[in-house]
Parts: C-alpha cells; structure tokens; sequence
C-alpha cells in the first residue's frame, strides 16, 4: 500500500483564464472540484526578440513571462494533486490556444513531436506546399506541439450558467490543434510583421513608430477616407416645398415637389437660385387639388441577437461606448458579477463571436418573459431564427445574449455598474425583441397637383404620413420614430398653399468614421475577426496615427498620414484591404484544417521579408525638420521643428550636445482671461485628452477643458494640467 503522502488526492482542476470566472464557475461544482484561474497567458513569445525561427518553419520560441511565474508554479503544484486536469478556457481561438499552453506546461509526460520530415528550404515553391492532408513525406513539423496525457481534457461553454458547466463536464474533447495553430499563426504573423517593419519606421521616419498586419490596414481605411474629405468638392441643389391646407378644416401640411410635367424630379434637376425662384413664382397663382392618395401597410422586423462587431456599433450609437469600453463592460457580466444573495453570476453569453444563432432553450425562455412583459400578442405564432451572413461565421457559437433572460434589466440596476447596466440593458432588449412581432405601421402617401401656372408647367408635389399601428419589438427595442398624422382628405380636394419657398442645399463630404461605423468597415471588408476589432481600434490611436475630434469622430493624425503613405509607397500589399482579408481567411483555413500553418506564413513572409531587404538599401530617411527663428534659451542655437510620434515638437538643432526640447504652443487669438498677460494656448494631457491654458503657466494657473473661444458656461478646471503630454523626442 502507498504511503500516504503519496497517495493522489481525488481532486479534479478547473483551470480557466480568468479569476472571476473561477469564481462564477466554482458555485456549481461540488467539494471534488478545484477552479482556479491562468491569470491570462502565461506563454508568450519573448518582447525583446522576435521568438520566431523563420529558417525552421517557423517555429516559436515561447517563453513564461517574468510575472507569470508564480502562477505556473502554483498550477504544477495543484497538477500534482489531481485526478483530473480540465481545461475551460474560452471556447475561441484564443481560449483554445491558452488552453493548449497550459497543457505544455503542465503535463510532465508531455511527448514533443518531431516526425523525420524534410524541412522545405527557402528557395523552394510556396505552391508545391500541399493542403488538405498531409502526406508523411511532405508533412511540416508542427514545432513544439506537445500531446497531452489523457488526464486532460478540454471543454468549452457559451455561458457560466450551472446547467452549461454541468453539459459541458458530460462532453469533453481533445484539444484542437486547429484552432491552436490558427492563432499560433496569426501571432506569429503579426510577430513577423511588427518586428521587422517597426525598425524600417524608426530608420526611415521616426524612432518608436510601429506597424500591424491590421493596424495598418485600419490606419490606411482612415486616411483614404480623410482624403475623401479634403478633394470633396460640393455641389449645389434646390428643392421646393410647400405648406398647404386643406379647405374645410384649415389644417396644414408640408409636401415636397417631386415632379415636373409627369418627370421625375432628380437630385440635380434645378441647377440654381433662379430657376428655383422661377417656379416659386409661377405657383404662386397656381390651383392646387389632391390628385391620388396612396395607403399601405408596413412591417418591421426586429433586427437579430448581437454579434460582437453589431453589439460594438450599437453600443457606441446608443450608449456612446468606445469598442474598447463595450468588450470590457461585456467581459465583466460574461465572466460573473456579484449579486446579493447570489455571489458571482454570468448575466450574458459569451461576447466574441459572429453568430447570430441562439439556443433552443434560450428562445423558449425568452417568449415566456414576452408573454409575461408584454403580452400574448407580442409572441410569434413560431420562434424567429436569424441566419449569420459574415464571412467564416462560427455556427457552433451562439449570439450575444443574456444567460437568463427572466433577468430583466429594470431589476439589475441597483446591482450593477452604470457602464454594465447600460450594456446588459442593450443585450437583453435586443435579444427579447429579436422574438418578438413585427412592428407594423400605416403609411398615407398623398400627391397634390399644382395646376394653371403661371409657367403653363404642371407640378406635382407629396406629402408622407406614418403612424405607429403596433409596436411589437418596438416596445422592448426602441428605435427614433415619430407619427407624422396628415389630415384627412379624399381624392379631387382642393387645398390651398399658404406658402412656397426653394431652399438651397449643398451636397455633403462623407463623414470621417466613428468607432462604430469603423467596426463596421473592418467587419465588411473582412479586416480582422470579432475579438481585433477593439484592440485593433485602440492601437492606432494610442499610437498616435489617429485621434478623436471633438464629434468622437476618428481622424488622422500628420505622423499618421505619413506612416500611411510610406506604407501604400513601399509596402502595397500590408495595408491592401483585399490582401489582409484573404490572410484572414487563410487562417480560418487553418483553422478547419484544410491548410498548414507554415504554409500560409511562408507564402506571405518570404516576399515580403525580400521586400524589405530592398527598401532599407532603396528608400531615404524622410528628413521631417522644418527651421524656425526661434533660439535656443540654453546654449542660443537655432532651435527646429522635429516631428515625434505624437506630433511636432521644438528641439536644439545643436542636438546631441543639446538635448533642450519645448512643445509647440497652439495660440486661439486670445489673451488669458485670468492674468491677461499670456496667451490662451491648445494642449494635451498624457491621455491626449485637449485642454486649454495660459501660455504662462506654472506663473499662471489658468486652465480650461473648453475652448474659451466658444465657451458659454464655467467649466471646472482640468485637474493636472501640469501632466501635459510632451511629443518630444530625439533620436
């Protein structure tokens, strides 16, 4: 008989990646379970190298970080204990490959697998690469992987509910490699490319810039729409209204012309001020009568359950959230927030996805609290189903979605954050009104001609009613909507025009992109997948290559024009938009096991790489310099203006043995409203949030979150203005 120290306890680990999905998951397991979380990865490839052997197939060279250490250590010793080892990271690529990291880690028996294949050398042809499977002789070394003893096992959930945790225990699986090698590809992708074209960046524009495979991608859908914005040219257009009444009752209504002599009017059909005014005056005199009257009935069907890149939109419409506050509001309620009396409780499914599928049980539970909310004739005659329409959508996953929809949001606000109130109350209307009836409206079309001009012409002009006949969805998922109730008249009625006016319009540049809109962008030219969006959105921006105007509308900064443009120059195919959408799609390849992974990296890296070789030797250092008059108060030379990534900067030209360097102050054209003396100038915390101050300042304290030059009311005063972001930087 063993002794007992040691015999093996009959514990089973949980190990997930987050604590307070330990803590959400540990309520419904009895005593025989441990649920401890990763902290995160705890396998990285190293920063201050590239990690990756591109003459080996690429093979990584991960490494535990420094502060992951005790962590490690803690999960051996809890390895050591077990019966059982589970590994519920979350159900993605990502989780997967976190997964599969631990496992490395952890399982001492842990066999490498290094079959006696050739390794295809350099010069030989991408394409002869095979797809599919593999035959042994042409089989790459898949580097590193390890096979995990059968003391693993791996589950996944679309939610921390008992009844998911329970299922899932009932169903494990093997890891999937392929979903493994398909983020094990794409970090290594991203690797490559940020760690050997950041330094041509430094070289040739400004040290401490930095490129991404879909960072520059996004940067360059940014720039090309602000290029959009400066070659605009408007154009001019004359639409003619009136406001007529109707004879009996007096009653007015607005109606627009939208014929001529039985043509259609275009946009573009009066081309100036006079002819506009001509056809005001010829219907001045004109006679006017209802000539058709046009009643229909129209439905609206609820949009679907959120996908994360819909949820991230919606969020920054409705509730004004950046993507980056969206995935963090939603990571908090999937993972478990603390309710009294419940302790730690998953109010949503899981936030990284594209499908718009839901569960059976999901839907049943949701037309129950339809009947109980707002009644039975709000409730499908049979439940909805929606059809997921992106590109490599997961079918397997389900849409955003609250875990209990019983939980309404009126009952949660006390118990909630405001930022997770606003967003649980966004998921749970939209998904209860995604099965609910259709809202149905009636629309009145009514045409009154306009005869016996002056002109001898005949004018036709409508005018459009709708009012709300049933709410349906409306009522759970309010869109902006306001009845607009015509008077009721019959087909020959004479009205009168009390007015006729033209009014002049201009056309309009397209709008610089929201966070949301930009979310949009990326998602439809296949830019990414749902878990980059928010990352890949606060990267350019805590870059410098791009920043938010006073409307939260995202535009580029000049270092982020100029990074753009020598990208577009000398490396077209990184910032191609069709180009990173096919890599996207070869790695969702990947990760059905139709392709190798060193495949596709090859294939890209290879040119790419002989690309780059070239450019160092082809391209010169872009000098950014700029002189000025200005002197230098500690050694009295010329100072210049030097561009740093955050912007221009004064420095000594007289740099290295004067390192002096001053920000540049942005004057408005006014004095200082406090001292007098100095000027109101712009500025920037270290957040890069605008403020604006006295040019004499630490002397004076004189400090304003609103441009004077518009300000109406007294502001507070920003609190650190002294944490002035300085764009100074020298090589």
């Amino acid at each position: 008989m063993p002794s007992k120290s040691k015999t093996k306890k009959d514990i089973k680990v949980v190990i997930v990646e987050s604590p307070t999905k330990a803590k959400t998951i540990s309520k419904f397991l009895d005593s025989s379970y441990h649920v401890t979380s990763s902290f995160g990865h705890i396998r990285d490839l190293p920063k201050s190298k590239i990690g990756v052997d591109v003459e080996h197939d690429f093979e990584p060279h991960y490494i535990i970080p420094r502060l992951a250490k005790p962590r490690v250590k803690a999960l051996k010793e809890l390895a050591k204990k077990a019966s059982e080892i589970i590994l519920a990271t979350d159900e993605d690529r990502e989780g997967e490959a976190i997964a599969w990291h631990i496992a490395q880690i952890l399982d001492p028996e842990a066999q490498v697998v290094k079959p006696k294949t050739r390794t295809l050398k350099s010069t030989q042809d991408p394409s002869s690469l095979p797809t599919g499977d593999i035959p042994k002789e042409d089989k790459i070394r898949d580097a590193g992987l390890k096979i995990p003893v059968s003391s693993m096992k791996r589950i996944t959930f679309h939610e921390i509910t008992k009844q998911a945790i329970e299922e899932a225990l009932t169903r494990p699986r093997a890891l999937d490699m392929n979903l493994v090698n398909a983020q094990q590809a794409r970090r290594i992708l991203d690797r490559l490319v940020g760690y050997e074209l950041s330094p041509f960046l430094w070289k040739k524009l400004v040290r401490g810039l930095s490129a991404g495979r879909v960072q520059s991608a996004a940067l360059r859908i940014i720039v090309e729409r602000e290029e959009e914005i400066k070659k605009f040219i408007p154009q001019s257009y004359w639409t003619v209204e009136a406001q007529l009444k109707t004879k009996a009752k007096q009653e007015e209504f607005p109606a627009s012309l939208i014929s001529i002599d039985g043509k259609k009017l275009e946009k573009f059909d009066i081309k100036n001020t006079e002819e506009a005014d001509a056809m005001v005056r010829a219907l001045e005199r004109a006679a006017w009568h209802v000539s058709h009257i046009t009643k229909k009935e129209f439905k609206k069907t609820p949009p679907p359950p959120f996908t994360t890149s819909t949820l991230q939109q919606e969020a920054g419409k409705k509730i004004r959230f950046s993507a980056k506050q969206t995935m963090m509001a939603a990571q908090q309620l999937y993972e478990g927030v603390e309710l009294p009396g419940e302790g730690s409780v998953g109010l949503i499914t899981y936030m990284r996805t594209d499908s718009v599928q839901c569960s059976e049980n999901a839907i049943t539970e949701a037309r129950a609290v339809i009947t109980h909310t707002f009644g039975k004739n709000f409730v499908l005659a049979e439940p909805r189903k929606f059809k997921t329409k992106s590109k490599g959508a997961q079918e397997a996953h389900e849409a955003i979605r609250p875990t209990d929809p019983k939980r309404h949001p009126d009952s949660m606000k006390e118990q909630l954050s405001a930022m997770q109130w606003k967003l649980y109350n966004l998921i749970w209307r939209r998904f209860v009104a995604s099965q609910m009836e259709q809202a149905i409206f009636d629309t009145t079309a009514i045409d009154v001609a306009a005869t016996e001009t002056a002109d001898k012409r005949s004018y036709l002009f409508r005018a459009n009613g709708v009012t709300k006949k049933f709410g349906g969805f409306l009522e759970a998922y309010p869109m902006k909507f306001e009845d607009t109730i015509l008077p009721d008249m019959a087909e020959h009625d004479a009205v009168d025009a009390s007015s006729v006016s033209a009014e002049a319009h201009a056309t309009q540049p397209p709008p610089r992109y929201s966070e949301a809109s930009l979310v949009k962008a990326l998602e439809e030219h296949g830019i990414g997948r749902p878990s980059t969006y928010a990352p890949t959105i606060s990267t350019i921006q805590a870059r410098g290559y791009v920043e938010k105007n006073k409307d939260r509308r995202l535009a580029p900064t000049e270092m982020g024009e100029k990074v753009n443009a020598m990208l577009v120059e000398h490396f077209p195919q990184i910032v191609d938009i069709a180009f990173t959408a096919k890599m996207e799609e070869e790695l969702d390849d990947v990760a059905e096991g139709k392709v190798v992974w060193q495949k596709t990296i090859r294939e890209f890296y290879e040119p790419f790489h002989k690309n780059l070789v070239l450019k160092y030797e082809e391209v010169k250092k872009e000098v950014l310099d700029e002189k000025t008059d200005e002197i230098c108060e500690k050694c009295g030379g010329p100072m210049i203006i030097k561009m740093g990534r955050f912007g221009k900067f004064l420095a000594c030209s007289k740099f290295p043995e004067c390192k002096n360097t001053k920000t540049i102050k942005k004057t408005i054209g006014l004095r200082c409203p406090l001292c007098n003396e100095g000027d109101v100038v712009e500025k920037r915390t270290k957040k890069k949030r605008t403020f604006w101050g006295c040019s004499r300042y630490p002397d004076c304290a004189y400090a304003s979150w609103e441009n004077p030059l518009n300000k109406k009311k007294e502001d507070p005063a920003p609190t650190e203005p002294e944490e002035e972001e300085s764009s100074a930087t020298e090589e």
